[in-house]
């Protein structure tokens, strides 16, 4: 088709009709992204698929019994939801939305797909068994690779190429989620430290609950020894405190967690200051609540002052590959921003990774597949990388010069460290106006005297740490990467907003997503009950796996409290699955560990191996 004509929008979707249908609930926030980046949904009636999903365990009022198991059961395998963009010149562009890839996977909603993926394993390494998360993990990322797959298509068409139709499903999002732990899992090499169960958060004296944060291993020492904590159990605790991002547990010695109890939440406070660590209390989900501002989890400032000549791309487009021809400038370090790039790569970018002298250290980090870090091949596997000293004149001369030739410079660098090189949104727009500069961030300026923005931080300072656990759990973050994983799809998705804005305007775009903004799509449905004066998290029990004689299932959380009533432990998985299955209830069996995936019949060809012999889990979309 012909490329839709430049036109003076200040959203990316504005004059597209959004039409969507389906199982309520399955593509998460995907509608209402999308109507917050323009599209309209007044030119017909707005249909269920953007809508929450009937909460089975917000109380009263949602059935119990083996009666209601049974008209629950299955009730979502096997849909499909069908989100529609059409309108300003661009041919229809659909995105299907399911739960799995095929019937039979046993995967019908968010619980069934945590379980089967490994979402539960890791979740539950700190405790030492699988535990669901009470937040819709799966679903919410599902939402947001659908609207991706949908602005990726549109880019395309604004590009020259066809129109076409995404797929993507929960199944895939939770592969993808688990990823890092699935490449450890089938690494050459054991890893560097003790899967135990153990972490974080800390208790103070007084009771309050609280995260601890330093990337200094200094500072960790100061922090404790401040605190008179014992020489031994300071040593021997930085290790897996350091790598608890990558392992989902940090099993450091006991006697740090009673040296906190021994001490006043002012006197750890005041242990951070003269340290240089941060603590973070844990706040609740009604305080979150009472200040949330409203903001789009992203936002897209134009700049420029006119339409840029339009070019025709190096490398056409097409319905796989709809960002071939694009260069992408990756400055990125641990999971945000290497995740959005590598998402951006697997739609057909160009990715350039910038690295410094010597190279990312962190491509050392064990275990290994053939001499390189597992968990930095799943993230960036197919990078190009240019190693470049950004702390010298002639390095940041370079990279602008790199810029002006990208069409989009991603980065993840400490608030102002950008201003501070000369290399900020202003400084890259006077070498190239129609760059589309992304930062992915942590707090987005959105939260008065923020600690650290790093995932675990932000978890405890939003309110997800109370979200992920049911009412008869202490809340506590998750030690899965939850906001890491989730602010690099949804960095990806704004990337993918600007770009579709630079095509329709022909101006370059700053682009700004973060992990605050991740935690509040995350944790949107229980901000929603606590505005409206209900109790915001879930029950008592919620998504609690099941145990049998050698594993672990879990039901559908509409089955799960008919479910319950069965004692399942003394029967082996398949036994169990069909006695429930006798009695129309739907369960899955819980992956305990993320080495299983490459042979559970549940993914039949899903796991493959890259050139280093690292596990790979299947791009989340698919295009035709």
């Amino acid at each position: 088709m012909a490329s839709p004509a430049v036109t003076r929008t200040v959203r990316p979707l504005e004059g597209l009709h959004l039409a969507a249908s389906g199982p309520p609930g399955l593509p998460g926030p995907a509608v209402e992204h999308l109507e917050l980046l323009g599209a309209d949904t007044r030119t017909g009636p707005r249909t269920d698929a953007g809508m929450d999903a009937r909460d089975p365990g917000a109380g009263p009022g949602t059935g119990s019994g083996a009666g209601a198991g049974r008209r629950a059961a299955g009730s979502g395998a096997g849909r499909t939801a069908r989100i529609t963009l059409s309108g300003a010149g661009f041919g229809p562009q659909e995105a299907s939305v399911r739960w799995s890839d095929r019937p039979s996977g046993g995967m019908g909603d968010e619980a069934t797909v945590q379980a089967a993926t490994g979402i539960m394993a890791v979740h539950g390494r700190r405790d030492g068994a699988p535990r669901g998360l009470a937040v819709d993990y799966a679903t919410t990322a599902t939402g947001v690779l659908a609207v991706s797959g949908l602005l990726a298509g549109l880019l395309a068409q604004a590009r020259g190429g066809p129109a076409g139709r995404v797929t993507t499903s929960a199944e895939r999002a939770g592969l993808l989620a688990v990823s890092q732990y699935l490449a450890a899992a089938g690494a050459d090499e054991g890893e560097a430290v003790e899967l135990a169960p153990g972490g974080p958060p800390f208790t103070s004296s007084d009771g309050v609950v609280f995260e601890l944060e330093t990337l200094d291993p200094g500072s960790w020492a100061a922090f404790w020894r401040a605190l008179e904590a014992p020489f031994d159990a300071v040593r021997a605790g930085w290790r897996p405190f350091q790598f608890r991002y990558a392992t989902a547990c940090a099993p450091f010695p006991p006697a740090l967690h009673t040296t906190a109890r021994t001490h006043t939440w002012r006197r750890i406070e005041g242990a951070a200051a003269v340290s240089g660590a941060e603590v973070c209390r844990l706040r609740t989900l009604d305080e979150r609540a009472a200040e949330q501002d409203g903001a789009p989890p992203w936002s897209l400032a134009p700049y420029g002052s006119g339409p840029r000549p339009r070019t025709g791309p190096a490398t056409a487009p097409s319905a796989a590959r709809p960002l071939a021809g694009l260069t992408v400038l990756e400055a990125g370090r641990r999971i945000q921003a290497p995740l959005a790039a590598h998402l951006l790569g697997l739609l057909g970018a160009d990715v350039v990774r910038i690295e410094p002298p010597g190279g990312d250290p962190l491509r050392g980090m064990p275990p290994a597949c053939s001499g390189i870090s597992a968990r930095w091949l799943a993230l960036n596997r197919g990078k190009q990388a240019a190693e470049v000293d950004i702390k010298s004149a002639a390095g940041r001369r370079r990279l602008r010069e790199m810029a002006a030739g990208a069409d989009v410079f991603l980065h993840n660098w400490a608030p102002g460290k950008a201003a501070a090189l000369g290399l900020d949104s202003a400084h890259l727009a006077a070498v190239n106006p129609a760059l589309v500069y992304a930062y992915t961030g942590g707090w987005a300026d959105r939260v008065p005297d923020a600690p650290m923005g790093t995932d675990f931080m932000v978890q405890a300072r939003t309110g997800v740490g109370e979200a992920a656990r049911p009412r008869d759990e202490a809340p506590a973050p998750s030690l899965m990467t939850l906001l890491d994983v989730l602010g690099g799809l949804m960095g990806a998705e704004a990337v993918l907003a600007g770009l579709l804005l630079r095509e329709r305007t022909g101006s370059g775009v700053r682009v700004d997503s973060s992990l605050l903004g991740a935690a509040d799509a995350l944790t949107a449905p229980a901000l929603r009950r606590a505005l409206s004066g209900q109790e915001p998290r879930r029950p008592a029990g919620f998504r609690r796996p099941l145990r049998t004689a050698d594993g672990w299932i879990a039901p559908t959380d509409t089955c799960a409290p008919a479910a319950a009533a069965y004692d399942l432990r003394a029967l082996p998985t398949d036994a169990a699955l069909a006695q429930l299955r006798a009695h129309g209830l739907s369960a899955t069996a819980v992956t305990t560990d993320p080495a299983d995936l490459h042979h559970d019949p549940r993914f039949p060809g899903s796991i493959s191996r890259d050139a280093h012999g690292a596990p790979a889990v299947p791009d989340p979309w698919s295009f035709v």
